[in-house]
């Protein structure tokens, strides 16, 4: 609560800065509330409006074409955005299980997720992950510690009502880093005056004894809006049926929500204070020799739900101050967030609360925002965005130097309505500072047992000499500039048929720890070596979109071809032997850069000979090379292999009094094999292909109807196939030499139980 406090006295300090890329849903509740441009309300409004109204719990093509997305230049239905989007709907993410919000989106085409065990999911778009994807939430770009293989996203997923996925260079809105794409979540439109609502959710999941909970109570008192939501969830370690429990992989997560605010005929002001706490264990894979079963130690048991040492414990608080106004039919907003996370590593039995690696990192974001009014056709945007930063080693451990950032963005996009064609475009201009401090590490350590455990910050000297130590982290200063654009077009060749066509270029600066990192990485089971000479990523990316609707058949076809010069990357080490080079007793990884290829695509179609049932088929593929290398450094690390996924879907007919929206739906989830994998000094290995088998059914429960709640039964991996997807990092720990597998696999049959109760007071 302190920190909560300290963030609400810096909001009012600092309330002459500026603000974000739009948080639409709210908007186009304000626009709606204003009487202005209400032909733009969209299928949120709808969702949350009436929850008796008939509405399909999966939506066809044609509806989705009429969703507004907030796009990269700013407010427009998604068949009319020529940049390739994905839009996941309430509905969706309400009957979708997972165990965080990646995991809930994980499906959609062109999606995948890195994982580390079932409860950290870190994203991937078309290939491309880690700092390349940003993540938009509460209207502001999320700040964590993002650059870790085992970093997940720190949102509740309970909170999020929706969610945006655009795919490639997106940088004109969203700043420098968004060379993958943007990720953005939509919390819930606050309610029409005069309406207060509250509802409970609760799921159970039977592989890993997942149990999780959230109660949200909102409303609209005379335009004082309020929402308020606690959740939270535990789970113990995963099985599946080569490793058994897979100790290491349990989690416990908690979060609150608080948004206050007022709505007035000329826009908005709101509060949103966030505060997100999760404890995932660590999965060493440690086995016994004999057995060749995953260690358990001794005090322990598998299906605990306490916290197994080692563990990561991150604390994440936001503070957000978004404002908009109706200047005429210009819209003007202005946005100021405060952001501090903090992840711990804790490892030893002997000193529990003693943490090695452990990392707090402040951040201010900032956003101004107009947009204009539509004049002939043309629609016009201009802003400036953009953040600073301070991060701190506090631990006895280290991995990154304690830096300070700062980085500003100004932007310019315009859009042209000419009949059936839709024309869009923009430039933005980056700059990023970055001022890393030096730390020396001193060879004796009793002597300075209060300088950070033999580790003296900003190079001071202890008994004022230099030779008692070297150097862990050498202090520089970089910085960083790039221009980014767009140009693209859709246009309606049939009233039923689009055709869209874009060029992007995007830019990205090398994160802290690709320029100077230097430490055992207790999360990732590897010695990181950074590289001070890495210049700034940048590619150019054209996308070719095709799709069509009629009453029997959706299609939607979306294809891309990405250039990325300097593309960086982390590379094993190995010595002249060829044998991996060890640091510390633990495998040293370099990152490195090169120039890399990138091609691929989405496909889906969805068959609906009669009312009801559907035929659905989605195909996402990528290649991803890297040029001018040999054989086995040709393809880039993490590439996602070819899937397949196919699915049978029926809704029931009901009288609607009872029982609503029932449906069932089969899924066939084929994941190909993946032999395009980076061989350099055994970085990667291939990957055979697997078929999982899942189930779905839900229904409405009504009572004099009105919806009384919402039931939703799953069966994930029915077979109980024993798999590691190519995206796992467990894929890669250390060998059974019992059965002589390597690493740890997936998780097996699971089976799922979610209750949604809406109560509307």
């Amino acid at each position: 609560m302190r920190t909560i406090l300290k963030s609400i006295l810096l909001m009012s300090l600092c309330s002459s800065a500026t603000a974000p890329a739009m948080a639409i849903n709210r908007a186009n509740h304000d626009k709606k509330e204003a009487n202005i441009h209400e032909e733009d309300a969209n299928i949120h409004e709808e969702e949350a409006s009436d929850s008796t109204k008939h509405q399909p719990l999966t939506e066809s093509s044609v509806k989705l074409n009429e969703v507004v997305v907030t796009g990269l230049t700013g407010s427009q239905k998604l068949k009319q955005s020529p940049a390739p989007i994905s839009f996941v709907s309430a509905r969706q993410l309400e009957m979708q299980p997972s165990t965080n919000i990646i995991d809930a989106i994980a499906h959609q085409p062109g999606v995948s997720q890195i994982t580390t065990g079932s409860g950290i999911s870190k994203p991937v778009i078309r290939g491309l992950g880690y700092n390349r994807v940003v993540v938009v939430n509460d209207g502001i770009r999320q700040e964590g510690q993002q650059w870790g293989d085992e970093h997940g996203i720190e949102i509740d997923p309970a909170s999020v009502h929706s969610v945006e996925i655009l795919k490639g260079p997106a940088s004109l809105m969203y700043g420098s880093d968004a060379m993958a794409g943007v990720l953005i979540f939509h919390s819930a439109p606050t309610l029409a005056k005069g309406d207060m609502r509250a509802n409970f959710s609760t799921g159970y999941q039977t592989n890993n004894g997942l149990f999780d909970y959230s109660l949200n109570f909102a409303g609209n008192q005379g335009g004082f809006v309020w929402n308020t939501r606690y959740s939270g969830k535990m789970a113990h370690a995963y099985k599946n049926k080569y490793d058994g429990y897979v100790f290491g992989s349990s989690l416990r997560e908690q979060a609150f929500s608080q948004l206050l605010g007022w709505n007035y005929r000329q826009g908005h002001s709101h509060l949103t204070l966030d505060y997100y706490h999760l404890t995932p264990g660590i999965v060493e894979g440690e086995r016994d020799e004999k057995t060749g079963e995953l260690e358990i130690p001794e005090g322990y048991d598998a299906k605990s739900y306490g916290k197994p040492m080692p563990y990561q414990q991150i604390h994440h608080y936001k503070a957000v101050l978004d404002n908009s106004w109706f200047l005429g039919d210009g819209n003007l907003k202005f946005l100021l967030g405060y952001q501090q996370n903090r992840r711990q590593e804790f490892e030893e039995e002997e000193n529990p609360k003693e943490c090695g690696l452990d990392f707090m990192l402040h951040t201010m974001n900032y956003d101004l925002h107009y947009l204009s009014p539509e004049m002939n056709g043309w629609k016009f945007s201009t802003g400036i965005n953009g953040m600073w930063q301070q991060s701190i080693n506090k631990g006895t451990e280290f991995l990154i130097p304690a830096y300070h950032l700062f980085d500003y963005g100004v932007f310019a996009t315009v859009s042209k309505k000419i009949g059936k064609l839709n024309l869009s475009g923009g430039i933005r201009y980056d700059h990023r500072h970055l001022h890393s401090e030096a730390l020396r590490e001193e060879n004796d350590t009793d002597s300075h047992s209060s300088d950070w455990n033999g580790f003296v910050l900003n190079g001071s000297e202890s008994n004022g000499s230099e030779s008692n130590g070297s150097f862990r982290f050498q202090a520089f200063k970089r910085s960083f500039e790039g221009v980014t654009g767009s140009i693209g077009l859709a246009y309606e060749i049939l009233p039923d048929f689009n055709i869209k066509l874009n060029l992007a270029r995007g830019f990205r600066a090398p994160n802290i720890s690709e320029l100077s990192s230097n430490g055992v990485h207790e999360g990732t089971q590897r010695y990181e070596l950074g590289n001070t000479s890495l210049k700034p990523e940048n590619s150019w990316q054209f996308d070719l979109g095709l799709d069509y609707s009629s009453p029997i058949i959706s299609a939607e076809l979306s294809l891309f071809a990405n250039r990325i010069n300097h593309y960086i990357y982390s590379e094993k080490l190995a010595d002249e032997n060829n044998q991996p080079v060890l640091i510390d007793d633990t495998p040293a990884y370099q990152f490195t850069s090169g120039d890399a290829r990138i091609l691929g695509g989405e496909a889906s179609i969805d068959i609906h000979p009669v009312e009801h049932l559907h035929f659905g088929n989605t195909f996402s593929y990528v290649n991803s090379v890297q040029l001018h290398q040999p054989s086995e450094s040709k393809y880039l690390p993490f590439t996602p292999a070819p899937r397949w996924v196919s699915d049978v879907r029926y809704e029931f007919v009901c009288d609607g009094k009872t029982f609503d929206h029932l449906f069932v739906k089969l899924q066939m989830d084929c994941n190909l094999r993946q032999n395009h994998y980076f061989a350099a000094n055994d970085t990667e290995t291939a990957t055979p292909s697997y078929t999982l088998l899942n189930m779905y059914a839900g229904t409405d429960v009504k009572l004099h109807g009105k919806r009384l709640l919402s039931l939703y039964l799953s069966g994930e991996n029915l077979t109980n196939r024993a798999y590691q997807n190519h995206l796992s990092r467990l894929k890669y720990l250390a060998e059974n030499t019992v059965t002589g597998r390597r690493g740890v696999y997936n998780m097996g049959r699971n089976f799922c139980i979610k209750v949604v109760v809406p109560i509307e007071l």
